[in-house]
């Protein structure tokens, strides 16, 4: 059968209008924010209906055509592109909360719902879905779970799996899967709904979720502090977590801060130059909690710790301390940077930068390196700066180089090759930095169990 006579078959499927093939909607939904690979898909297509998904996956499964799915396109490891001639499916009109439980505090969610949406939706409801990150205003729930995002609320909230309370998927033989219906306790066996958690469409597609929310948090205040070195932020970490119950610990660098300031929409947090800041944020619940934070920040200073500092002292201000972490990945875009998404356990973090900084300082003397990152759970974001001059193919073929040396890192501190952005196929070259070779072979034999076929995702996580 021709592409023609596929396409026009896929079009039965789906509402009038629901299949695109022109060359603007192509290039739109065949990728993600990644630039590595050039985006070729055959068609995109809209399901309305976990019916018209199964049919989906049984035309691809009776025409051996790949299925890529797409959901805000804001993934960093090229795992929602379509670069090889396979079929998108886009859930953008998947995208309504479906139900509310006021007692077990769960919502019913399409997987094409907006992570910022379902927030807001929480918020109308006096909860809070913590799960938050900067592209929260485009990002989607399926997303979400595919990559089992993270962001900056981890160190209290952990990560999306922390949220799941059921599934709905469509597996890649084309069965409807309704996996742990919603239950806290369920010990009856594999809980498949893992699996399919951070799966990157690999097993089948998340046509459902049912996520749990959380009380809202009261007062939230953040403080940002500026360090002599990277060092002093692990004990800076250490006084505060013994103190309070933080929300959040991010970092950044002198870098990452004067590109954002350079934008001249986010104020200063204080006039002494720093060569790193930490970000934390807590619920200043009383105003005992909040001495309890200032009385720390004394004791960080007295010991060199910190330099200078500043804690919010209203809404407005809380946001604009986080915009300076927040803005940090849109501001750097523009240099075209090669991104690396690591994570090792917390304490290892400042000798495992120090070994990163040393390579890249000693082959790529001229590459300006940006560090920022969610310094509280483990997860470094190295970006290194394309040099305006340098070819992008040239900047990307010197990357490569550095991609072993990094993740030959990775693996002498037991790390992660990716700590919340999937494999995709940015990462699936180097997986067995991270996982070993039975793990990978378990992991491919559990793919074959859910799609026999090889129609999901192909080509992500690892080669089919």
């Amino acid at each position: 059968m021709t592409h023609a006579a596929q396409i026009e078959a896929l079009k039965t499927l789906v509402e009038p209008g629901k299949v695109l093939t022109d060359a603007d909607s192509l290039n739109t939904y065949g990728k993600d924010w990644t630039k590595h690979f050039a985006p070729a898909p055959l068609a995109i297509v809209f399901p309305k209906t976990i019916e018209q998904v199964q049919a989906i996956v049984r035309w691809a499964n009776e025409h051996r055509i790949g299925l890529v799915p797409s959901g805000g396109r804001t993934g960093l490891s090229a795992a929602a592109v379509a670069a090889n001639g396979e079929v998108v499916v886009a859930f953008d009109y998947m995208n309504r909360i479906l139900a509310f439980n006021e007692y077990d505090r769960t919502v019913v969610c399409q997987p094409g719902v907006v992570t910022k949406q379902l927030q807001q939706f929480a918020e109308e409801k006096g909860l809070y879905y913590p799960v938050d990150f900067a592209s929260s205003g485009s990002s989607q729930i399926g997303g979400n779970i595919g990559t089992n995002a993270g962001g900056i609320k981890v160190i209290r909230y952990g990560m999306t799996r922390n949220w799941v309370a059921g599934l709905k998927v469509v597996t890649g033989k084309g069965d409807l899967l309704e996996l742990n219906k919603d239950l806290i306790k369920n010990a009856t066996g594999y809980d498949l709904r893992q699996l399919f958690i951070g799966a990157e469409g690999t097993l089948g597609f998340v046509v459902e979720a049912t996520m749990r929310l959380e009380r809202a948090p009261k007062n939230l205040t953040a403080m940002v502090l500026g360090t002599p070195d990277f060092e002093a932020i692990m004990p800076v970490l250490h006084a505060f977590q013994s103190k309070l119950d933080l929300t959040a610990f991010e970092f950044f660098s002198d870098k990452a801060l004067a590109k954002v300031l350079a934008r001249g929409d986010v104020p200063r947090a204080f006039e002494t130059d720093c060569p790193f800041y930490a970000l934390l944020e807590f619920e200043a619940t009383t105003e005992e909690v909040a001495n309890e934070a200032l009385a720390v920040f004394e004791h960080c200073v007295e010991q060199g710790w910190v330099l200078d500092g500043v804690m919010s002292q209203s809404e407005q201000q809380l946001q604009n301390l986080w915009k300076l972490r927040e803005y940090i990945s849109e501001t750097i875009s523009h240099w075209t940077p090669y991104k690396n998404d690591i994570s090792v356990t917390v304490g290892k973090v400042p000798a495992f930068l120090r070994d990163i900084d040393a390579i890249v300082e000693a082959n790529y003397p001229d590459f300006e390196v940006v560090w920022f990152g969610h310094i509280g759970d483990g997860n470094l974001h190295l970006n290194i700066l394309k040099p305006e001059q340098m070819d992008k193919d040239e900047f990307f073929a010197k990357c490569a180089t550095v991609n072993k040396w990094v993740f030959e890192t990775v693996q002498k501190y037991n790390g992660s090759i990716s700590a919340e952005h999937g494999v995709g196929m940015t990462k699936r070259d180097y997986l067995h930095y991270s996982r070993s070779e039975a793990e990978i072979a378990y992991m491919k034999a559990i793919k074959a169990v859910f799609d026999p076929n090889g129609i999901m995702n192909p080509g992500k996580i690892f080669n089919n």
